[in-house]
């Protein structure tokens, strides 16, 4: 008999709302169950949740990719895995309707799989021929096989840097030349090529203290804004530690929302950022994706002997699909390259890639020019990453109020408007609330008018 012939599947109705959270080991304890990863849970539609309890993991074991799952089908997307059912695992390579790129996120602890995961949608895209330009913050080490197979390859913050401003770069030079055009929307290889900017590793350009945060945070979200529609889209992978690692930034994490997003195992303190800034749908829980599968819990007796021979990780790859019809439902990404390693390139990730030359061109890197320093000599990297931002980008109004002011002087705002010229105006994101007590403070110092009731936001005549 198969596993799932001899599994038992209980329909709970829950109380109005779904549920709002649960108790997966309670739940295990319940049922009698031993080993918590043999438990599925599931929220259903409406009031309805469904458990089920299988002799193994229905995802234990996970078969090698094949050629056939790295092909974008006609809905744009490739299989990168398979739920828990059986069902598989597709990630949005590209809208095939409007040809748009996509904003793609990928969420790991350590050894959580985010590298093999990445790797597959490296491969699909060289071989589609889409073009990939990758910046891989591990000095290189988190997808080696690339080196070669992509058009664009860096390997350090500052070249990061280098990358984010050129893929911005082209999608202006994009924009402007579609504009004239007259054409409003993005048709593949009609003359452009469909791109990808990937940071692997992203944490380490976007955590608090990183040095380029704020001007590789500012970048991300113009890419996430206005790249997709001409084209140039932008992959992050990164620590799943706290939504903070990425920039601090509301709009950035907004933006997430209408991508995809892979979760692999997580912390702790992801899981409640996930919750709280809404990339989890209202209302639902995930079951948690442990370390080591089949690891049943039991009291040991004194002095017995601790057996350890199978207390290995071995959940790497095991996920949710968050912006996907099931963001509740269990998967794994398919089995990307050896089980065992290799002293140098792994020849199963090699032989996915293909010998072709990679699609498209080394992007040219942008660089600012160098800071004068305080004794008359040219300012070196050192004074790059104290202050982490760069003179391409313009001077941004320093507090609230002078951007408040600053945005009113082209005529009057509604406090939605107001809220959107202050998301794009590139300074620190501006939560209503903040926006709100500075408007009535600038009304009480005279600065902006008195409220009428058009409800519109203006400066004194």
């Amino acid at each position: 008999m198969t596993p799932r012939a001899l599994m038992r599947e209980y329909i709970l109705k829950t109380r109005p709302g779904g549920v709002k959270n649960y108790d997966h080991d309670a739940l295990c304890d319940l049922l009698e169950v031993d080993d918590p990863s043999r438990v599925i849970f599931e929220q259903g539609r409406g009031r309805e949740a469904v458990v089920r309890v299988f002799p193994t993991n229905p995802l234990a074991r996970m078969r090698a990719i094949t050629l056939e799952d790295l092909e974008i089908d006609e809905n744009g997307c490739m299989r990168i895995g398979s739920y828990y059912d059986g069902e598989p695992l597709r990630m949005r390579v590209f809208d095939p309707d409007t040809g748009n790129a996509q904003r793609i996120i990928i969420f790991g602890t350590t050894g959580a799989g985010k590298s093999r995961a990445l790797q597959a949608f490296l491969i699909a895209c060289k071989r589609a021929g889409i073009v990939v330009h990758l910046a891989d913050l591990k000095e290189g080490q988190s997808v080696p096989e690339a080196n070669g197979n992509v058009a664009t390859r860096v390997t350090t913050q500052k070249e990061a840097m280098g990358l984010l401003r050129a893929l911005v770069a082209e999608a202006q030079r994009r924009m402007t030349a579609y504009a004239k055009l007259g054409r409003s929307g993005f048709i593949i290889n009609d003359p452009d090529p469909l791109m990808y900017g990937v940071i692997d590793e992203a944490n380490r350009l976007l955590e608090k203290g990183a040095p380029y945060r704020a001007e590789a945070t500012k970048l991300i979200k113009e890419l996430g804004r206005t790249g997709r529609s001409v084209g140039v889209g932008i992959v992050l992978a990164a620590q799943a530690g706290h939504l903070d690692e990425l920039g601090g930034s509301d709009t950035l994490r907004a933006m997430l929302k209408e991508g995809e997003v892979i979760l692999l195992r997580w912390s702790s303190q992801m899981m409640a950022s996930l919750v709280g800034d809404g990339l989890l749908p209202k209302g639902e829980t995930l079951q948690p994706i442990p370390k080591i599968l089949g690891r049943a819990r039991r009291v040991q007796r004194w002095g017995t002997p601790v057996d350890r021979s199978k207390e290995k990780p071995n959940s790497q790859g095991m996920c949710y699909h968050l912006t996907s019809a099931r963001p509740t439902s269990m998967a794994r990404v398919f089995l990307v390259g050896s089980l065992a390693p290799h002293t140098g390139y792994d020849p199963v990730i090699r032989k996915l890639y293909g010998p072709a030359l990679p699609p498209g061109e080394p992007l040219t890197l942008i660089f600012p020019p160098p800071k004068e320093g305080t004794d008359g000599k040219a300012a070196g990297d050192g004074d790059d990453l104290e202050h982490g931002e760069s003179e391409s980008l313009p001077a941004m109004p320093r507090s609230l109020k002078e951007r408040i002011v600053a945005a009113l002087e082209s005529g009057p705002l509604s406090e939605a408007d107001l809220l959107a010229a202050l998301d794009e105006d590139g300074g620190k994101d501006a939560k209503r609330g903040s926006v709100r007590t500075t408007v009535s403070t600038l009304r009480g110092e005279g600065k902006i008018a008195p409220k009428d009731g058009s409800g519109l936001i203006s400066l004194p005549m």
